[in-house]
């Protein structure tokens, strides 16, 4: 499994966000406290975040352990910025595709990142790849499951889907295929949050003063934050949070009719 963190509000340092805190990203990448799947993410980081009025987001990202990047300790401290969006990763086969693997996946304004796995990959997905033009798969940023999972999103996301409904749509598309997925995903363009919780923790924490993060564990014991209950669709921005509920497609006959069948897959190790 992975634990990833989106954040809106005033300009802060990286490191504030993603170093300082007691139970920060960093440190969740050797000792997660709420990692259902997984124990350590050393398989890769990255860390994505806005600047100025420049809406195309700047990204660092590495195949190793972000306690191991030496690089990133001195970038933390220096550059602030009021979005951002990184992650550390547990992967299923260490070192495939190195940094290209590690989220955050990006895409003109936006970045995305998916905690979780589409079990039986890559043959559970087989039903969904007629959902992509042939021009999209051939661009794939990785060949693994979030790199895949990014390139329906994204395309969602260009055929004129709000943030939420692009990530939501998705989920319950792989759900019906592959129903034993892990499923939380992650999307920012700088001015909003979209955020999936399906198999895995998600929480937020919304700012009296204004800013929100949004993450796969708490880290800090605050008690601002508020857990997203499972199979829910979170959407944020600098000024509040809004739920809603995402279907099982499991119980609805009527949307399980509408996507692509496909028969059940065990579980899988985390990615």
């Amino acid at each position: 499994m992975c634990r990833h963190l989106a954040y809106l509000g005033p300009e802060e340092p990286l490191g504030r966000l993603l170093v300082e805190p007691p139970h920060s990203l960093l440190r969740q990448s050797w000792a997660p406290r709420r990692q259902r799947h997984g124990t350590v993410n050393a398989d890769g980081f990255g860390v994505g975040w806005y600047a100025g009025e420049d809406p195309v987001p700047a990204r660092y990202r590495r195949a190793g352990p972000i306690w191991a990047d030496l690089s990133f300790a001195d970038l933390a401290r220096v550059v602030r910025s009021g979005a951002v969006l990184a992650a550390v990763r547990d992967a299923t086969l260490a070192g495939a595709d190195a940094e290209a693997a590690a989220a955050p996946f990006a895409a003109g304004r936006w970045l995305f990142s998916h905690n979780g796995v589409v079990a039986g990959w890559p043959d559970s997905a087989a039903p969904l790849v007629p959902a992509l033009p042939p021009v999209d798969l051939l661009s794939l940023q990785a060949r693994n499951d979030s790199a895949f999972i990014w390139a329906l999103v994204l395309h969602r996301l260009r055929s004129g889907d709000a943030p939420d409904r692009a990530l939501g749509d998705t989920v319950r598309r792989f759900a019906r295929a592959a129903p034993a997925s892990r499923l939380n995903l992650l999307l920012t363009d700088g001015d909003t949050i979209a955020a999936t919780a399906w198999g895995d923790s998600l929480w937020y924490r919304a700012e009296p003063g204004g800013g929100t993060v949004v993450a796969s564990e708490p880290y800090d014991d605050d008690p601002l934050w508020q857990e997203v209950p499972d199979r829910t669709v979170l959407t944020a921005s600098r000024a509040g949070v809004l739920l809603a509920p995402l279907e099982d497609p499991a119980a609805s006959p009527a949307l399980g009719s509408a996507l692509a069948e496909a028969p059940p897959s065990p579980k899988e190790p985390c990615r």
